[in-house]
């Protein structure tokens, strides 16, 4: 009988040593290790065979070009995230918290496409995932489920079946029989992974995988599992709101700065086609603190509300709070209204939120958020007819932003009559816009054309 041999992994990075250690050589991570055995059988995982392609090196002005069509799917938000639509033999990641619809997403892809497509769960039943696919009330006659965690009987049943597209929910729950450690182990994770990208650049099948996180947010496993796909999608949201937001952080094939907007339903995921719509409310009172600020995501450009309340602060020391917002940057801000605008400030608590439960980084929403402050601290709305579109620099100037055009094309879809925009902007045309654009220097001018 062999000696059982064992090495100690680290979960954050996979870093492998033969003896324990406090400390991560390669991330620097504490307490990160695990022992797992690392015996290996003489099976075999099925093996794949790929073109008759010699593997000699070549000149890449010999590469012959083909040009990929992707797959083009009915949700246009997943179709614009990936850059296009599916590209076969692709394999890509999507990771989120608990129960914020992952499995619902891939579901809805799975079943609503007429694509040969094999769902893999290691997680439910076949009658769980029936129940849920009648809940969409979409149906695919070559949809096939298999409720299988053995990565060998996954290969082989693919082999068979040879579909268009493959889903495995999740990447955590396989196991392959060639390595002696439990499901989700960092030698398992990593080596499921090798074996599905191989298939999937050998069969030209398009794979996605359903990746748990951990308390960090962070993809659970080694982090080479994202180096290893071609995709790296993120979900997110908060699943006490009804909206989800689909982010690309890793694209080999796209942009990573795309966003996709969901609302989640009874009937599952509904793609949000004008999001500038859900994320401003469409209350008829005039409310101070509330700002219009023109941002974009991606390519997409997006109308956020800025809301802001500042208060006498209750026991001496002021509170910063942001939701959606950098911090360091609202400090910034509060800083350059006090000392540039004389603004007193620094006794007062503000507190900071965009609407719609997203994240924006854009320094176009300096402007809205200056004035969402002062309109608070004034108590004097905003009028609702004006938005703004603009940076602000440390000396309180207004700096111009950039694809103004696009920002202004929002604004004006939304039925918005004033944009407030920086007196530095060039390359538009200022008379053929619809817009009544005011273009300011100083925030000073600002505060004179909302609040006069």
């Amino acid at each position: 009988m062999s000696k059982i041999k064992s090495s100690f992994f680290c979960q954050n990075c996979g870093y492998e040593s033969p003896k324990f250690m406090g400390q991560c050589p390669s991330c620097n991570q504490w307490n990160s290790f695990v022992e797992e055995v690392t015996n290996k059988s003489n099976k075999n995982v099925v093996a794949f065979s790929s073109d008759s392609r010699s593997a000699t090196p070549q000149l890449i002005q010999d590469v012959i070009k083909e040009l990929e069509e992707r797959i083009t799917t009915s949700d246009s938000e997943f179709n614009r995230v990936l850059g296009g639509g599916i590209v076969p033999g692709s394999i890509v990641l999507l990771g989120g918290d608990p129960g914020i619809g992952k499995s619902t997403l891939l579901l809805q892809l799975a079943i609503s496409e007429s694509l040969k497509v094999l769902y893999v769960s290691g997680e439910e039943s076949d009658r769980q995932i029936r129940m849920r696919a009648d809940r969409l009330g979409l149906k695919n006659e070559n949809c096939y489920l298999l409720t299988e965690t053995n990565l060998e009987q996954i290969l082989l049943q693919a082999k068979e079946l040879k579909p268009e597209l493959v889903v495995i929910d999740s990447i955590q729950t396989l196991f392959s029989s060639t390595i002696e450690s439990s499901p989700g182990s960092i030698s398992q994770v990593r080596e499921c992974t090798a074996h599905l990208l191989r298939f999937a650049k050998q069969t030209a099948i398009p794979v996605f995988l359903i990746g748990h996180i951990t308390k960090d947010g962070s993809i659970a496993g080694p982090k080479v599992l994202e180096h290893m796909v071609d995709g790296v999608l993120q979900f997110e949201g908060d699943r006490n709101h009804v909206y989800r937001l689909l982010r690309a952080i890793k694209n080999r094939f796209g942009s990573t700065n795309e966003l996709g907007i969901y609302e989640m339903l009874g009937a599952g995921l509904r793609p949000v086609e004008n999001p500038s719509e859900i994320l401003i409310s469409n209350s008829n009172q005039n409310l101070s603190g509330i700002a219009i600020a023109s941002t974009i995501e991606g390519m997409r450009p997006l109308l956020v509300e800025v809301q802001a309340l500042v208060s006498s602060a209750a026991y001496g020391t002021p509170q910063r709070s942001s939701t959606g917002f950098d911090s360091k940057r609202l400090n910034m801000l509060l800083a350059v209204l006090e000392k540039r605008c004389g603004f007193k400030l620094g006794a007062k608590d503000v507190f900071l939120n965009i609407a719609g439960g997203i994240k924006v980084d854009d320094p176009a929403l300096d402007l809205a958020v200056a004035m969402a402050v002062l309109s608070s601290n004034a108590d004097l709305a905003i009028p609702k007819t004006i938005a703004f579109a603009a940076e602000i620099g440390l000396s309180g100037e207004i700096r111009a932003v950039n694809r103004l055009e696009q920002r202004l094309s929002e604004v004006a879809k939304l039925g918005y009559e004033k944009v407030i925009v920086s007196s530095f902007s060039k390359g538009i045309d200022f008379k053929k816009n619809k817009l009544e654009i005011i273009r300011c220097s100083k925030i000073e001018e600002v505060v004179k054309n909302v609040f006069s």
